[in-house]
C-alpha cells in the first residue's frame, strides 16, 4: 500500500441520496466498489472524474481532470451519440462515418504493443460506429491506458468482453496498478473481482462502506456478508400470445450459406444455421466475430439479410413477407437497442412499446397490455418504477427494463443479445431464471449470446461458435 498523499479523498460526501463518510484513494491501489442495481454507484464514478460536485462534504484532488478516465456504458453511449449528430452534420464528408478508432488513441503510440494484446490493431481504420460494444469498450480502455492516465475508474469494465480479452485487460489493470496508477473498479458480480485487488468497499441503498481489515481474504469476508439476496418471481404469459401447436414451419430461422461484409471487411462468411422451435441457441465469439450480425440477419437489423438466404417464421426475407408478421413473433434484446432507445418516456411506457416493437410507446396500450408490463417490472424487481422517465435509471436498470420489454409478449422467438450486461449478480440470476422458466413452459424459443462460461446453461441444445475473420 501506498505511503504517498492520495489521489483523491471524498470526505462527508452527500449527493441524491449517495453518503460517502470517507475514503481515499492512494497511488498504485487496486479497488473494487462492490454494488447492486440501483445501488448509487454512477453517483460516486462521476464524484471521482468530477463530472457532479457533492451537494455537502469535500472532495479533495491532486490530479488533474486529463489523469482520470473514466470507463463505462454511459460513456460508451455519450460517444456513440456524439457520433451520430457528428455524421449528421456538413462537417465531415458524405463517404466517412464519423471518427475513426486510431484518431481516438494517441498518434504517437499507435505502435504500443498493448493494442495488440487487445486484439484491435485490425479496427484501427475503422470507424468508431462501427464497432461491437466489445469493442468500443476495449477502445476506452486503451484510451485511458495509452494516455497514461494515473487514476482509472472502470465501471463493469469485463461485461461485453470475450474471455481473452478479458485475461488481457487484467494485466494491463494489474501493470497499471504496479506502476504508480490507481484503479477502481465498480463491480456488480463478485464472480468478476480480480486477483491484483486489494482494497474493497460497498455501496448498498446509497450508503458506502470502505472494508477495513488488514487482508484481502478479511475484507472479502465484510463484503460477502453485507450482501442482500432479493426474491425472484415469474409472471404470467399474454393471453394473446400465439400457441406453439399452431406453428407450423420446420424452423423459426434458418440461415444458408450467408456472407456479410463492411467496408471491404469480411465478418460472416458462407454460415449456415438453423433453429427448430424449442432448439435453445447458444452464440458465442469474441469480440468483433459477427455475433450481433448473425442476430440482425435473423431480426432484420442487418439489412444484408435481404441480398442472402434468410427465412425466419416461414417467410423468406425480401420476398414480400409482412415485417409485422416476423416481428410480432420476436422479442429482442441487444446492445444495439439499448443504445437507440433514446426517446423520452416512462418506464411502463417502454415496456408496453414492446407489444408494438416500436421504440417509444405511440399506440394505447391495451388494459391487458398495461396489467402485464406491471406484471414484469414486478418480476425484474422495479414495480415501484413505473413513473420514472427511463433515462434517469441506471444503465443496469435500464437493461432490467429491456428485458422485460422483450418478454412481456411471449414471443415464439426470443433473441437475447448480451442481455446480462450491466446487471447485478442478484438480476442476471433472475434473468438466468427466467430462461429456465421458459424452456419449462415450452412456449419461446431463445437464442442467446453471451462471454460468460457461467451462463452457458444445460438447455441449450445448440451451440455455434463464431470466429474472428481478420
Amino acid at each position: 500500500m501506498s505511503t504517498s498523499p492520495p489521489f483523491i479523498r471524498l470526505s462527508d460526501c452527500h449527493y441524491d441520496g449517495l453518503m460517502v463518510p470517507d475514503w481515499s484513494i492512494s497511488p498504485g491501489e487496486g479497488w473494487c466498489l462492490f454494488g447492486l442495481n440501483g445501488s448509487g454507484k454512477q453517483w460516486v464514478d462521476q464524484l471521482l472524474v468530477g463530472e457532479i460536485a457533492p451537494q455537502t462534504g469535500r472532495v479533495e484532488h491532486v490530479l488533474g481532470q486529463q489523469d482520470i478516465a473514466l470507463i463505462s456504458f454511459e460513456r460508451q453511449q455519450a460517444i456513440y451519440e456524439e457520433e451520430w449528430r457528428l455524421a449528421a452534420t456538413d462537417m465531415i464528408p458524405e463517404d466517412e462515418w464519423g471518427t475513426r478508432v486510431a484518431d481516438f488513441l494517441p498518434s504517437s503510440r499507435l505502435d504500443d504493443p498493448l493494442i495488440d494484446a487487445l486484439n484491435m490493431r485490425h479496427r484501427l481504420r475503422a470507424f468508431y460506429r462501427e464497432l461491437s460494444t466489445g469493442e468500443s469498450r476495449k477502445l476506452m480502455v486503451l484510451k485511458a491506458l495509452l494516455e497514461d492516465a494515473r487514476l482509472l475508474v472502470c465501471d463493469n469494465p469485463f461485461d461485453s468482453l470475450d474471455p481473452g480479452t478479458v485475461a488481457a485487460l487484467n494485466e494491463a489493470l494489474s501493470r497499471a496498478v504496479a506502476s504508480g496508477a490507481s484503479v477502481v473498479l465498480l463491480l456488480s458480480n463478485r464472480s468478476d473481482i480480480p486477483a491484483w485487488v486489494e482494497r474493497f468497499a460497498h455501496i448498498d441503498e446509497g450508503l458506502m462502506t470502505v472494508f477495513d481489515g488488514e487482508s484481502r481474504a478479511a475484507q472479502l469476508a465484510q463484503l460477502e456478508a453485507s450482501v442482500r439476496v432479493g426474491q425472484i418471481v415469474q409472471p404470467g404469459i399474454p393471453d394473446d400470445a400465439i400457441q406453439l401447436e399452431s406453428y407450423e414451419a420446420p424452423y423459426v430461422a434458418e440461415l444458408n450459406d450467408c456472407t456479410v461484409q463492411y467496408g471491404g471487411r469480411q465478418v460472416l462468411k458462407e454460415l449456415t444455421v438453423k433453429i427448430a422451435p424449442l432448439q435453445h441457441t447458444l452464440v458465442t465469439g469474441e469480440n468483433g466475430a459477427g455475433k450481433s450480425t448473425l442476430l440482425g440477419l435473423i431480426t432484420g437489423d442487418c439489412m444484408q439479410c435481404f441480398s442472402n438466404d434468410v427465412t425466419v417464421f416461414g417467410h423468406r426475407r425480401g420476398s414480400g413477407e409482412s415485417v409485422w408478421e416476423i416481428k410480432r413473433h420476436l422479442g429482442l434484446v441487444s446492445n444495439d437497442l439499448h443504445r437507440r432507445y433514446t426517446v423520452r418516456c416512462d418506464v411502463l411506457s417502454v415496456i408496453c412499446s414492446g407489444f408494438f416493437d416500436s421504440i417509444g410507446l405511440y399506440v394505447a396500450p391495451t388494459e391487458l397490455q398495461v396489467r402485464l408490463g406491471k406484471e414484469w417490472l414486478e418480476a425484474v424487481g422495479m414495480g415501484g418504477k413505473a413513473e420514472l422517465a427511463f433515462q434517469s435509471l441506471s444503465y443496469g436498470e435500464q437493461r432490467l427494463v429491456l428485458i422485460a420489454r422483450a418478454m412481456v409478449k411471449s414471443p415464439l422467438l426470443l433473441v437475447l443479445d448480451e442481455p446480462t450486461q450491466g446487471l447485478d449478480e442478484i438480476n442476471r440470476d433472475r434473468i438466468l431464471g427466467f430462461m429456465s422458466a421458459l424452456e419449462a413452459r415450452r412456449h419461446s424459443t431463445l437464442l442467446f449470446v453471451s462471454h460468460r462460461q457461467d451462463e452457458f446453461l444445460p438447455l441449450f441444445e445448440q451451440h455455434i461458435h463464431l470466429k474472428l475473420e481478420l
